[in-house]
């Protein structure tokens, strides 16, 4: 559905609108008792939250694109079925088939504090449902049913761009006993660190068995960013670092500093497996709190 569709069916006046971008692609706007968000149709994809009297919390760059088929750089991008690329076929898309579909938006609500959409999308084996609540607090849940009658297994993560003051002043604390892949050092298995986890180089790594809470402290903001998850073995630590930033067009050289990803999901070792018919969930809720 284009704008003018969704608005007639979903409007709530002074609450949510929605609009288009210049190239056809449809999102909500969302803005409640202070708090402001975004969410695009094509990828299900949240684009902005910014609870009241905080800064913004979730990064989206200023060079992305938002085109019918292109993936939007940043934000909190639904990855599924499979994570980077695909394990036999080179041709198909990076992270899967779900970040850049066109998702249909079922319900919308506006009650107490929270403003929640609930999207779904048909995939070949699996059907999605997504819920996204925005309020004083930002909660994502997808839902993944293998609609075959054999069992399939899957990889999924909501690939979180965190707002920051600088990546090389924060530090992710929740990961120190957890043994990682290093995407940058030809997948190596790294030991736990048993330390807080600072950046100061392009970082790509996929954190196993990790906890229900992580923490980025961003002293820069005075800040601490909570991400609480439930149904989700694995974190995933990105940044790219200037070098390779800017060579992304849709990012650039000047905006990687602003953002670190610590994604939730269910990847490599982690991977879900489910039973004909069955049904997987994976939630995580974020918040702020003063530093």
């Amino acid at each position: 559905m284009n704008a003018a569709e969704l608005a007639s069916r979903f409007n709530i006046a002074g609450i949510v609108e929605f609009a288009e971008s210049g190239e056809g692609v449809a999102k909500a706007i969302v803005s409640r008792g202070g708090m402001t968000g975004e969410l695009v149709l094509q990828g299900a994809q949240v684009t902005a939250w910014q609870p009241a009297g905080a800064r913004p919390v979730i990064f989206t760059s200023s060079h992305a694109v938002f085109a019918p088929g292109k993936a939007i750089r940043g934000g909190v991008p639904v990855i599924f079925p499979w994570f980077g690329p695909h394990p036999t076929d080179p041709m198909a898309p990076q992270h899967g088939v779900a970040r850049t579909a066109p998702w249909q938006l079922d319900r919308l609500e506006a009650a107490g504090e929270a403003v929640t959409f609930e999207l779904s999308l048909a995939t070949p084996g699996f059907a999605l449902t997504y819920c996204v609540a925005f309020g004083a607090d930002l909660a994502l849940s997808l839902m993944a049913r293998n609609t075959t009658d054999q069992p399939a297994s899957f990889e999924e993560a909501l690939h979180t761009y965190f707002a920051v003051s600088d990546v090389e002043r924060v530090t992710v604390r929740g990961l120190e006993a957890s043994t990682h892949i290093d995407k940058t050092a030809n997948f190596a298995r790294v030991a736990p660190t048993r330390a807080p986890l600072t950046l100061a180089k392009e970082t790509d790594s996929v954190y196993l068995d990790v906890p229900n809470r992580l923490r980025i402290d961003d002293p820069g903001w005075n800040r601490r960013i909570a991400i609480d998850k439930a149904g989700a073995a694995s974190a995933i630590v990105w940044n790219p670092w200037p070098e390779k930033a800017a060579a992304m067009s849709d990012l650039g050289t000047d905006n990687w500093r602003g953002f670190i990803c610590v994604e939730t999901g269910n990847v490599a070792d982690d991977r879900i497996n489910l039973p004909a018919g069955a049904a997987h969930e994976m939630r995580t809720r974020i918040s702020i709190d003063a530093g």
